[in-house]
């Protein structure tokens, strides 16, 4: 019997090497990661799989720009839902067999803090000029140093709403694309009706609760580096291979990861052990199979 495995898919495996996004570069890289997805499904694993969908968000949202005084801009969550079923679809076309895709809602706090102060950047950079306009549609626009980039809020996620859809699916024998880009952001009004909100939740921490919700017993993180890094960038910089949670948790809180990058990947890993999972590992697309076995990567254990 297999280990029943969530896989969190970063960009790597949704892109070109060079991060272009083209429609032919999307279909290659899917299937490029789906022979690794087959190689553990044929291994006697039970796969689930989520996904990044930052460079297919940030297309559609160009377009919403580009066409705004033609066309109404979509909100945000209608395009995290729109890169669920695209990707979706070109992950079942990669893998054939017993597979399907849910789109998936995650419900967040519409008093979470991060609403007062968005602070995560997606889309392409624009002008000044540019930005004030968009701001004039409702959005909030930051300069960076290459220019103005819209924010939005990045909020915790507290609950996967459709994880018993993915769960029943699962138990039928289907390998369940779920949860992409963090999941489709609702909050609930004052009368508890569900509504979309303009948000972006991270998919690894998204992630990590599906994994629980669907009684997975190992969370892979794939990204592109084969491991989490101390020190990185510097001369004193240390892989991490197998390392227990509270381990892991103390050079965490001392900032030794990113916030933008590695940071969620280690929260995403120390949450799902922490809270019940048997593992959880950080690795390259490429090592998924060892990943699982616990030979590769930075592997988390209690």
């Amino acid at each position: 019997m297999g280990e029943r495995v969530l896989i969190a898919l970063g960009g790597n495996a949704m892109t070109a090497p060079d991060g272009s996004a083209s429609p032919d570069d999307q279909r290659g890289a899917v299937e490029g990661a789906m022979g690794h997805v087959t190689a553990l499904i044929e291994a006697g694993h039970q796969v689930t799989l989520t996904h990044g969908n930052g460079p297919q968000v940030g297309n559609l949202i160009l377009k919403n720009q580009l066409a705004a005084d033609v066309v109404p801009p979509v909100p945000l969550d209608w395009c995290g839902a729109q890169t669920q079923a695209t990707i979706g679809t070109l992950v079942l076309n990669a893998l054939g067999g017993r597979a399907a895709v849910v789109v998936t809602r995650t419900l967040v706090d519409p008093a979470d803090p991060a609403f007062r102060d968005p602070v995560k950047p997606i889309g392409r950079y624009f002008t000044e000029a540019d930005a004030r306009r968009f701001e004039g549609l409702g959005q909030t626009w930051r300069r960076f140093d290459r220019g103005w980039r819209r924010v939005v809020a990045s909020p915790e996620p507290l609950e996967i709403l459709d994880a018993p859809a993915v769960a029943a699916l699962t138990a039928a024998g289907f390998t369940v694309v779920a949860a992409g880009g963090g999941g489709v952001p609702v909050a609930r009004d004052a009368a508890g009706r569900l509504t979309g909100v303009e948000a972006v939740i991270d998919k690894d921490l998204a992630a990590a609760m599906l994994a629980r919700a669907v009684r997975a017993t190992v969370l892979v993180i794939a990204t592109d580096v084969p491991r989490a890094v101390v020190g990185f960038g510097t001369a004193h910089a240390r892989p991490i291979g197998s390392v227990t949670a509270a381990e892991l948790r103390v050079l965490h809180a001392a900032g030794h990861f990113a916030g933008g990058s590695m940071g969620p990947k280690v929260e995403a890993a120390l949450r799902f052990v922490e809270q019940g999972g048997d593992q959880a590992v950080i690795t390259s697309l490429g090592d998924i199979g060892a990943a699982v076995a616990g030979q590769a990567g930075t592997v988390v254990r209690k």
